[in-house]
């Protein structure tokens, strides 16, 4: 396992003072980065042999939003490898051990040059120490547990049939990452826009279907139901970029 410990900072809250949840996406995103960094097979590594890891889903479960000032632990751990697939946990505790978020995610290993999947070989699996799966609770005071099982086995965002198209937004300069793709966390906070005031994320599903680069032109759909909002990221085409789904903490 690898941790890592910060400080809830004044850019990563929202107007009520809290982190906001693209904010905790960013410190697990960096948390599995700074992972593969210290085992020698980070970007650079990577760069070098045309490969990436790209996220195909997160499901993320929040128990709370700490303050700015709070002090938190972040946490990663891979806990299987597939052919070219890799699935990692992330936890985030509060200063008493306390778990505030924690994330299942799947990974897909990039050929970089011909964008197809390539297996994950030996040299990259034996760097990285398996461990059990997380399982909501565990005993723990302040760990989100009802419910969060089921949040984790279902990839696939079921997508409404009937959705409010939005306008579109042009992909600049700021949501490109190394891999000259759209990084991951922008597509939720794009997809956070459209919640309806005065909605808690009490648990997030991203699953992402194609990247997009600079210029690119993204067009929203959205659909509100009932503690659920879903929100359809797609092309001019109408082929889907991600899909993000919010439920409400009640």
């Amino acid at each position: 396992m690898f941790r890592f410990d910060v400080v809830v900072r004044y850019s990563e809250i929202g107007e009520d003072g809290h982190i906001t949840a693209p904010a905790v996406l960013d410190l697990m995103q960096d948390c599995c980065i700074f992972h593969s960094e210290e085992i020698g097979v980070g970007v650079d590594f990577l760069r070098k042999a045309d490969r990436a890891w790209v996220l195909s889903s997160w499901n993320v479960v929040f128990s709370r939003y700490p303050k700015m000032g709070e002090r938190l632990t972040v946490s990663t751990w891979p806990y299987d490898f597939k052919r070219f697939l890799g699935s990692r946990n992330f936890k985030v505790e509060d200063a008493h051990g306390n778990v505030v978020a924690w994330a299942d995610s799947l990974w897909t290993y990039l050929d970089t040059q011909s964008l197809v999947p390539a297996r994950v070989p030996e040299e990259i699996r034996e760097r990285y120490v398996l461990e059990p799966r997380y399982q909501a609770g565990q005993g723990k005071p302040g760990c989100p547990a009802d419910g969060a099982e089921d949040s984790v086995k279902a990839r696939k965002i079921q997508i409404p049939k009937e959705m409010e198209a939005k306008d579109p937004i042009r992909v600049g300069k700021f949501f490109i990452d190394t891999n000259r793709h759209m990084n991951n966390g922008k597509y939720v906070m794009l997809a956070e826009e459209y919640l309806p005031s005065g909605f808690k994320v009490g648990k997030l599903r991203a699953e992402y279907k194609k990247a997009a680069v600079l210029a690119d032109l993204i067009c929203p759909k959205v659909k509100q139901e009932s503690g659920r909002v879903v929100v359809s990221l797609e092309n001019e085409a109408g082929e889907p970029y991600a899909a993000v789904e919010f439920g409400e903490d009640k």
